[in-house]
């Protein structure tokens, strides 16, 4: 059978054979857990734009089929809402990152997925590289970069579709890399009249930064009026000041 009907205890399908259109209506999301929408299918360049579009992302661990997500509420983050810490913005003061943008995606993305201090695993699994590394080549994803004595200490990456960037992951080997990555990330965002960074579920890092959860209704309504796969900007220019 290649597609299950979603019901109250059953996960639906997602064909193979489809590349894109293939998903149930978000409302249609388990709440336990929550927001898990569907499972299957693959990671191929159209699938995943329009997943995202929709407001659907992949979130799953090696050895797992792809499971699809669409939690409710969704966490989201305006550009110009990023909260700005004391110590945070003495070390902006400080300029002790050298910030670039879409320069070392591949790099970016790997240690990003590489195991953290508490576990080895992770959900940014082989396939899921391959699959953001192609839309890096497309232009929709795209990586911020913080350098100290030539070395790469932290990072961040995520799809840009339209005015929203969906933020997917970062890593930070030095205190405070990420977020001035993010301070980077926001600046720029805002220049180019973008009106939404997407942080998909809650964590306390991000909610100290700025974000907040609004209903998923709410936020299925802001990328349909923003989110239009056809806007490009050059990611290379320099960083902000």
């Amino acid at each position: 059978m290649t597609r299950a009907q979603h019901s109250n205890n059953k996960l639906y399908w997602v064909k193979d054979n489809v590349i894109a259109g293939n998903f149930p209506a978000i409302s249609a999301a388990l709440k336990d857990p929550d927001g898990l929408l569907a499972i299957g299918g693959d990671l191929s360049p159209q699938r995943l734009l329009h997943a995202y579009q929709k407001g659907i992302f992949p979130w799953y661990n090696e050895g797992q089929p792809i499971l699809w997500w669409s939690p409710d509420p969704r966490w989201v983050l305006e550009p110009a809402a990023l909260k700005i810490s004391r110590s945070l913005r003495k070390t902006l003061k400080r300029d002790v990152f050298r910030i670039t943008f879409d320069t070392q995606f591949q790099r970016v993305i790997k240690m990003c997925a590489a195991p953290r201090r508490d576990t080895d695993a992770t959900w940014i699994t082989r396939d899921m590289l391959h699959g953001f590394e192609i839309l890096h080549k497309l232009g929709y994803c795209h990586s911020v970069e913080a350098w100290a004595e030539g070395k790469l200490v932290g990072g961040l990456y995520g799809l840009a579709i339209g005015r929203v960037f969906f933020g997917e992951s970062m890593f930070s080997r030095r205190t405070d890399a990420s977020k001035v990555c993010l301070v980077h990330l926001a600046q720029r965002l805002q220049e180019w009249g973008f009106q939404l960074i997407d942080c998909q579920v809650y964590s306390r890092h991000l909610h100290s930064l700025g974000a907040v959860p609004i209903p998923r209704e709410q936020f299925a309504a802001l990328l349909r009026q923003f989110c239009t796969p056809h806007l490009h900007h050059n990611w290379r220019l320099p960083a902000p000041a």
